[in-house]
């Protein structure tokens, strides 16, 4: 089944502005991702990042969450109101109980990352409550790679100190703006490509050129770590440029 994700209408109606908006009336929910950080064996960051961005596509693109799928009611409900996503850590049996849960388990090089469907802001599943947000303090082993700008490119803000855990929310965000901002038809493309995308940390030169542009903007509304209104992800799609 073709996903339909519904496109805010202008960016005064956005999910991610930061003035209070009639989607703060509605009843909030949050999307979880959990990301699998053993002691012994972290995941590289950026590797981490791009699992997490492929994670929200695979959910807005699966079948359960559109149309009368099982969880296409919760969609609606989280998509109605702000877009809220938060990473959490787990560990051997935290990991375990987590796949336990219904959602879908996205594998990238290193990286280990289960998004679920949205929950209610203060009704998180106890399974997922328990877990911890901080400690995501992530590295790469080596510098990636330049980006391939042949496949999406999520830029992240290079004046920006965020954690990974909170760089693969902005990731994710960033891909959920590409995917709002595609056609049918290329969302399916998309999709049966196997939703190639690199996130990269954009050169300073260019950072204003891509925040200037048409490209979808992420400005976060500053519930953690930044700024409210700053630009943290350019989300730079081939068929968008």
């Amino acid at each position: 089944m073709a996903a339909v994700s519904r496109v805010p209408a202008s960016p005064s109606d956005s999910p991610f502005q930061t003035e209070r908006h009639s989607r703060d009336e509605a009843p909030q929910y949050v999307l979880p991702l959990v990301v699998r950080i053993e002691r012994n064996a972290p995941p590289a960051r950026t590797d981490a990042l791009e699992t997490a961005a492929r994670a929200v596509l695979l959910l807005l693109g699966d079948e359960r969450a559109v149309g009368d799928g099982e969880w296409a009611a919760v969609v609606r409900d989280w998509e109605d109101a702000r877009i809220r996503k938060v990473v959490r850590r787990a560990r051997g049996a935290e990991w375990r109980r987590a796949e336990a849960l219904p959602g879908i388990t996205v594998t990238g090089k290193s990286a280990e990352v289960r998004v679920f469907p949205p929950v209610p802001l203060d009704g998180w599943p106890r399974d997922l409550a328990k877990l911890q947000v901080s400690g995501t303090e992530l590295d790469d082993p080596e510098p990636p790679a330049g980006a391939d700008r042949a496949r999406p490119v999520l830029w992240l803000n290079p004046d920006l100190d965020m954690s990974a855990g909170k760089a693969m929310a902005q990731a994710g965000h960033g891909a959920q703006l590409a995917w709002w901002a595609l056609s049918a038809e290329q969302r399916t493309a998309w999709r049966e490509a196997g939703f190639p995308l690199t996130v990269r940390t954009a050169d300073p030169a260019d950072w204003a050129r891509l925040t200037g542009g048409a490209l979808p903007v992420v400005r976060d509304a500053g519930f953690t770590e930044i700024a409210p209104g700053s630009c943290t992800v350019v989300a730079d799609h081939p068929a968008l440029r």
